[in-house]
């Protein structure tokens, strides 16, 4: 069986009844509630959803068994998880974060860089998160210009490093 896959994380607890603020990792913030029994990534609790909605930048869910303000506190940072095979396949040029984590990452050449940690987004477009074998990581836009192949079945991507990144210029000292 596949890893399983992160698709939200627990927040807040919401109100006294056992609501908590969800952040979901999912294109469609509502898919969560089709995935099926949330779990713990080693699988050791299931969570259900039984009721969704909508808030400002997450949802607000309510999980089957949690009743009190102080159940849900308990929840507080968990990340939830499905089996890779209740998620949808993607369309070409679209990936799952967790097919990516892992692949060797190569230049031009087929020289190894690293390894892909992780793929950020912090509001600008998708970042992807190389280590090379030492040294510190290279943060690197995930557009196809500097990700021109994602090859999941030969476990690479190919880097195109950018020769200048905007801002690396020295300031000019007087």
């Amino acid at each position: 069986m596949a890893a399983p896959v992160c698709v939200a994380r627990i927040g807040a607890a919401h109100g006294v009844r056992g609501a908590v603020k969800l952040w979901t990792f999912t294109e469609d913030p509502l898919a969560v509630r089709d995935y099926g029994p949330l779990m713990t990534k080693d699988g050791a609790r299931q969570f259900e959803v039984t009721h969704v909605r909508e808030a400002k930048d997450h949802l607000v869910v309510t999980l089957k068994g949690i009743t009190t303000r102080d159940d849900a506190e308990r929840l507080n940072g968990l990340e939830l998880y499905v089996p890779r095979d209740r998620l949808p396949e993607t369309d070409e040029d679209e990936y799952y974060h967790a097919d990516l984590i892992g692949l060797a990452a190569v230049n031009a050449a087929d020289e190894p860089l690293g390894r892909v940690v992780a793929i950020h987004n912090f509001g600008a477009g998708d970042i992807i998160e190389i280590a090379p074998a030492t040294g510190a990581t290279m943060l690197l836009p995930f557009t196809n210009a500097v990700v021109p192949i994602v090859d999941l079945a030969g476990g690479r991507v190919v880097i195109e490093l950018p020769q200048e990144i905007e801002g690396d210029e020295a300031p000019t000292l007087t």
